[in-house]
Protein backbone atom coordinates (compact mmCIF):
# COMPACT_ATOMS: atom_id res chain seq x y z
CA UNK A 1 0.00 0.00 0.00
CA UNK A 2 1.01 3.20 -0.97
CA UNK A 3 0.32 6.61 1.16
CA UNK A 4 0.70 9.71 1.10
CA UNK A 5 0.39 12.40 3.66
CA UNK A 6 0.33 16.39 3.48
CA UNK A 7 0.47 19.07 6.09
CA UNK A 8 -1.51 21.61 4.44
CA UNK A 9 -0.52 25.21 4.20
CA UNK A 10 -1.08 28.09 2.34
CA UNK A 11 2.48 28.73 1.54
CA UNK A 12 4.37 25.57 2.25
CA UNK A 13 2.23 22.34 1.83
CA UNK A 14 4.30 19.08 2.83
CA UNK A 15 4.10 16.03 1.24
CA UNK A 16 5.18 12.63 2.18
CA UNK A 17 4.82 9.58 0.29
CA UNK A 18 5.16 6.55 2.06
CA UNK A 19 4.94 2.36 0.97
CA UNK A 20 4.09 -0.61 2.77
CA UNK A 21 5.91 -3.65 1.23
CA UNK A 22 7.45 -7.09 2.25
CA UNK A 23 10.46 -5.25 3.60
CA UNK A 24 8.39 -3.19 6.04
CA UNK A 25 8.37 1.06 5.36
CA UNK A 26 9.64 3.04 2.88
CA UNK A 27 9.95 6.78 1.77
CA UNK A 28 9.22 7.13 -1.40
CA UNK A 29 9.05 10.45 -2.43
CA UNK A 30 9.15 13.47 0.31
CA UNK A 31 8.93 17.11 -0.19
CA UNK A 32 7.27 20.65 -0.34
CA UNK A 33 4.88 22.31 -2.44
CA UNK A 34 5.91 25.93 -2.53
CA UNK A 35 3.29 28.77 -3.48
CA UNK A 36 4.48 32.81 -3.81
CA UNK A 37 2.73 34.27 -1.00
CA UNK A 38 2.75 37.94 -2.53
CA UNK A 39 -0.16 35.87 -5.18
CA UNK A 40 -3.54 36.68 -5.40
CA UNK A 41 -5.17 33.22 -3.28
CA UNK A 42 -6.96 31.98 -6.33
CA UNK A 43 -3.41 31.99 -7.59
CA UNK A 44 -1.67 30.02 -4.70
CA UNK A 45 -4.46 27.77 -4.30
CA UNK A 46 -4.06 27.11 -8.42
CA UNK A 47 -0.14 26.51 -7.41
CA UNK A 48 -1.77 23.92 -4.52
CA UNK A 49 -3.50 22.46 -6.39
CA UNK A 50 -1.26 21.48 -9.49
CA UNK A 51 1.49 20.93 -7.04
CA UNK A 52 -1.06 17.84 -5.26
CA UNK A 53 -1.91 16.83 -8.33
CA UNK A 54 1.76 16.38 -9.81
CA UNK A 55 2.92 14.57 -6.82
CA UNK A 56 -0.37 12.16 -6.88
CA UNK A 57 0.17 11.47 -10.39
CA UNK A 58 3.89 10.66 -9.89
CA UNK A 59 3.92 8.78 -7.25
CA UNK A 60 0.72 6.11 -8.44
CA UNK A 61 -0.48 6.57 -4.25
CA UNK A 62 -3.38 3.83 -3.13
CA UNK A 63 -4.31 6.60 -0.58
CA UNK A 64 -4.26 10.04 0.76
CA UNK A 65 -3.94 10.77 4.67
CA UNK A 66 -4.32 15.12 5.71
CA UNK A 67 -4.35 16.95 8.49
CA UNK A 68 -7.24 18.13 10.33
CA UNK A 69 -7.60 21.37 10.75
CA UNK A 70 -6.39 23.09 14.38
CA UNK A 71 -8.04 26.53 15.17
CA UNK A 72 -7.14 28.57 18.02
CA UNK A 73 -10.44 30.22 19.24
CA UNK A 74 -8.10 33.40 18.94
CA UNK A 75 -7.36 32.98 15.08
CA UNK A 76 -10.34 31.93 13.58
CA UNK A 77 -9.70 33.11 10.05
CA UNK A 78 -6.77 30.54 9.92
CA UNK A 79 -8.36 28.12 10.06
CA UNK A 80 -10.82 29.13 7.20
CA UNK A 81 -8.01 29.75 5.09
CA UNK A 82 -6.23 26.54 5.67
CA UNK A 83 -9.24 24.69 4.77
CA UNK A 84 -8.49 26.28 1.35
CA UNK A 85 -5.44 24.73 1.41
CA UNK A 86 -7.00 21.27 2.10
CA UNK A 87 -9.55 21.44 -0.20
CA UNK A 88 -7.16 21.43 -2.92
CA UNK A 89 -5.91 18.56 -1.26
CA UNK A 90 -9.53 16.54 -1.69
CA UNK A 91 -10.40 18.27 -5.02
CA UNK A 92 -6.95 16.80 -6.51
CA UNK A 93 -7.55 13.32 -5.03
CA UNK A 94 -11.08 13.06 -5.72
CA UNK A 95 -10.31 13.50 -9.88
CA UNK A 96 -8.32 10.48 -9.60
CA UNK A 97 -10.50 8.12 -7.45
CA UNK A 98 -8.68 8.30 -4.46
CA UNK A 99 -9.75 7.87 -0.50
CA UNK A 100 -8.91 11.01 1.76
CA UNK A 101 -8.52 10.31 5.35
CA UNK A 102 -8.45 13.11 8.03
CA UNK A 103 -6.42 13.02 11.04
CA UNK A 104 -6.06 15.44 14.55
CA UNK A 105 -2.62 16.33 15.56
CA UNK A 106 -3.54 14.44 18.47
CA UNK A 107 -4.27 11.41 16.83
CA UNK A 108 -0.86 11.15 15.07
CA UNK A 109 1.39 12.04 17.75
CA UNK A 110 -0.62 8.89 19.63
CA UNK A 111 -0.47 6.75 17.19
CA UNK A 112 3.00 7.21 16.22
CA UNK A 113 4.46 7.69 20.23
CA UNK A 114 1.73 6.54 22.45
CA UNK A 115 0.91 10.05 23.79
CA UNK A 116 -1.72 12.82 22.16
CA UNK A 117 0.49 15.14 23.90
CA UNK A 118 4.00 14.66 22.25
CA UNK A 119 6.69 17.23 21.30
CA UNK A 120 7.62 17.38 17.57
CA UNK A 121 10.98 15.96 18.37
CA UNK A 122 9.63 12.57 20.14
CA UNK A 123 7.05 12.92 16.71
CA UNK A 124 10.59 13.46 14.72
CA UNK A 125 12.52 10.57 16.57
CA UNK A 126 9.64 8.11 16.09
CA UNK A 127 9.15 8.81 12.16
CA UNK A 128 12.99 8.59 12.30
CA UNK A 129 13.10 5.23 13.98
CA UNK A 130 10.17 3.83 11.81
CA UNK A 131 11.13 4.82 8.74
CA UNK A 132 15.19 3.79 9.84
CA UNK A 133 15.96 7.25 8.45
CA UNK A 134 19.90 8.17 9.18
CA UNK A 135 18.58 12.30 10.20
CA UNK A 136 15.51 13.32 11.55
CA UNK A 137 13.17 14.64 9.05
CA UNK A 138 13.11 18.11 8.14
CA UNK A 139 11.79 20.59 7.50
CA UNK A 140 9.12 20.42 9.34
CA UNK A 141 5.79 20.66 6.66
CA UNK A 142 7.62 17.43 5.28
CA UNK A 143 8.05 15.76 8.84
CA UNK A 144 4.39 16.62 10.02
CA UNK A 145 3.53 15.12 6.45
CA UNK A 146 5.48 11.89 6.58
CA UNK A 147 3.59 11.76 10.25
CA UNK A 148 0.30 11.77 9.00
CA UNK A 149 0.92 8.92 6.09
CA UNK A 150 2.53 6.91 8.97
CA UNK A 151 -0.51 7.18 11.17
CA UNK A 152 -2.66 6.29 8.44
CA UNK A 153 -0.78 3.31 7.73
CA UNK A 154 -0.44 2.43 11.39
CA UNK A 155 -3.84 2.78 11.74
CA UNK A 156 -4.81 0.90 8.78
CA UNK A 157 -2.92 -2.18 10.02
CA UNK A 158 -4.08 -2.11 13.46
CA UNK A 159 -7.61 -2.39 11.90
CA UNK A 160 -6.85 -5.32 9.66
CA UNK A 161 -5.46 -7.19 12.86
CA UNK A 162 -8.99 -6.35 14.50
CA UNK A 163 -10.77 -8.59 11.74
Amino acid sequence: MRVVGFDPGLRITGFGVVEKNGKGLEVVSAGVIRVREQQDLSLRLKEIYQGVKQVLDENHCDQVAVEELYSHYKHPRTAILMGHARGMIFLAAAELGLPVTSYSARRIKQTLTGTGSAHKMQVQRSIQAQLCLLKLPEPADVADALAVALCHLNRAEKDLRSY
